[in-house]
């Protein structure tokens, strides 16, 4: 950790705004963030999949970080940065549409009313999401919070940059084959908690 976190991590612009593209060697056909990574599989198992993109990852956890910094080294991964962070930090800063989808997968739910203004999915994130994702980019977001579920949509569907992608049932109670498990998912499951998937487009 100590030799390659600073090797790959972001460095915020003193001034002007960051093309996230720049971050990379070769120019990649685009770049894809994740908010709150956790342990990082989900983000390794993308970057493994998608090896002419680039990705960046924000976590706040130091053990998080180095989980994923020890994936980056077993699966020999080139493809990504961090910004060891609030990753709406690193939004603020970015270019305007730049990013060609957005994951946000089980955040803390802050279950207390009182702490309904911490979460991180609301009018305001997804402002600055509207303004760094190109248009058709897609934003996905999961959580096995009921109530959470509830005020994501309702978020998202009141926000006229977004389109909710769900036309069935299904759309919601499974993940598409391209989205790799969590392992918040898994405990999840193993606690009887249905997650809740959502998959919206940049209008």
């Amino acid at each position: 950790m100590r030799d390659l976190l600073p090797r790959l991590a972001v460095d915020l612009p003193a001034a002007g705004p960051l093309d996230p593209r720049s971050l990379f060697n070769g120019g990649p056909g685009a770049v894809w963030l994740e908010i709150g990574f956790g342990a990082g599989e989900h983000l390794a198992m993308q970057a493994e999949a998608h090896p002419d993109i680039g990705f960046i990852g924000c976590e706040v956890f130091e053990n998080g970080v180095a989980r994923l910094l020890g994936e980056i080294e077993r699966r020999d991964l080139s493809n990504i940065r961090l910004y060891p962070d609030d990753g709406r930090l690193l939004l603020a800063t970015l270019a305007p549409a730049v990013i060609g989808r957005v994951f946000i997968l089980f955040p803390d739910p802050w279950p207390k009313a009182r702490h309904h203004k911490r979460r991180i999915v609301s009018q305001d994130t997804l402002d600055e999401l509207a303004r760094v994702m190109r248009p058709g980019a897609e934003l996905r977001l999961a959580t096995d919070d009921p109530g959470y579920g509830s005020s994501m949509l309702e978020q998202l569907t009141g926000h006229l940059a977004f389109e909710w992608l769900a036309r069935r049932p299904c759309d919601w109670r499974e993940r598409s084959a391209d989205w790799p498990a969590t392992r918040y998912e898994q405990k999840a499951r193993a606690a009887a908690r249905a997650p809740f998937f959502c998959r919206a487009r940049r209008r």
